[in-house]
């Protein structure tokens, strides 16, 4: 059981450079409580304060979309953990690499009736798990639910139909994985993902493919509107997924979409920034140079000031990595920060965190650069360190 929050708890971190929303300076942050109590310029470190010897502190980041549960939901093919235990190395591993608050990301909608193709629910249970975690004061960072609302699926309706406004819903996410669709235009490409990673023999990918156009051709449109109709329910923004095209831009627009994770194309980003959706890209991309599926490059985007905000997607100590190059690349620290603090807050509608500012959650991230490459050094969560 973690440590319940102290009222009068107080830390002073002293002598670092704090990455505020439009500057880096040098200065002090008293914590007190739960929340950020005051600011000071200088390098001055007050009797009993933590110096922080010049490194950084920013805000802790914020995640809106990663898979890194569901690797330590199944650490091996077939191999399936414990969902509580899951939840606690995931929440520890996110914590260490300086994230103060996830939306854990677990799909919606399930294949049922197709042995080639099918999939099972488990979004109702592990939230539930996530949850009751949380509420026992078992995890270290705050955590709220992105569901990924799989249009090209047989259950979406009734999974949905699982969740309250209780459940802290925080982003629903419409997605469209029909073969010749948004990432897998090219079936050559998915023919690929699928013998890589299901190991497909050929005739079951061709049955695979016809079986799954046809649900996405039957199903889609329906889902679409159920998917949006309950974000507004249950109070969750909406997002697109892998937008290509400006018609695919233009229906996020139509449909409410606040935000679109990983356009594929400068088109498709462009043609957000007129709608004004947010563009996140993933920080994977950003370190490693480039798509590992050849759409383009999140670095791209951010020299024609088209990414607002980054993703660890699959690499959870991506996300600092990232922003700490973009800080580097456009010689601007705070910016290259913000896209994985301010950005991801604002678009959530969290207005408490992602930002140093006094009366603020006190969620903050110390960490050193060692030749390009980000050093946590520490994290705390509501003042209260958590790494």
């Amino acid at each position: 059981m973690t440590e319940q929050p102290d009222p009068n708890r107080e830390t002073i971190l002293a002598n670092a450079r704090l990455v505020l929303p439009d500057e880096v300076v040098t200065g002090s942050i008293v914590l007190r409580g739960e929340t950020i109590a005051a600011l000071d310029h200088g390098t001055a470190v007050p009797q009993g304060a933590v110096d922080c010897e010049g490194d950084y502190l920013c805000p802790g980041l914020v995640e809106l979309h990663t898979d890194n549960l569901e690797r330590h939901m199944q650490p091996r093919p077939g191999v399936k953990w414990p969902r509580a235990a899951a939840v606690v190395a995931h929440d520890a591993e996110l914590a260490s690499v300086g994230i103060t608050t996830v939306f854990d990301a677990l799909r919606v909608g399930s294949i049922v009736s197709d042995a080639r193709s099918r999939y099972g629910k488990y979004a109702r249970e592990m939230s539930r798990d996530i949850l009751d975690l949380r509420d026992r004061g078992a995890l270290r960072i705050s955590h709220f639910i992105h569901l990924r609302a799989e249009l090209c699926s047989e259950t979406l309706e009734e999974e949905l139909s699982e969740f309250g406004p209780e459940d802290r819903i925080g982003i629903v996410s419409v997605m469209d994985h029909t073969p010749g669709q948004r990432q897998f235009v090219d079936t050559k490409q998915l023919r690929v993902y699928l013998k890589g990673k299901y190991n497909m023999a050929d005739a079951d990918i061709d049955g695979h493919i016809a079986f799954q156009i046809g649900i996405g051709e039957s199903n889609g449109p329906r889902h679409e509107k159920i998917a949006v109709q309950r974000a507004t329910e249950l109070g969750a923004i909406v997002a697109s997924h892998d937008d290509t095209t400006e018609g695919h831009v233009s229906r996020s627009a139509e449909i409410g979409v606040g935000l679109a994770e990983f356009p594929t194309s400068v088109t498709a980003a462009e043609a957000c920034r007129q709608n004004e959706i947010a563009v996140m890209m993933g920080a994977p991309n950003v370190v490693r140079g480039g798509s590992h599926s050849g759409n383009v490059a999140a670095s791209d985007l951010a020299d024609r000031g088209l990414l607002d905000i980054l993703s660890s997607d699959y690499v959870p100590s991506s996300l600092l990595a990232a922003a700490v190059q973009l800080g580097e690349r456009l010689d601007d620290m705070a910016t290259g920060i913000s896209t994985v603090t301010a950005a991801p807050a604002s678009a959530t509608r969290l207005r408490d965190r992602g930002r140093i500012a006094t009366g603020l959650r006190a969620d903050l991230t110390r960490f050193s650069v060692d030749h390009g490459t980000p050093v946590v050094r520490g994290v705390w969560s509501r003042g209260r360190r958590v790494s």
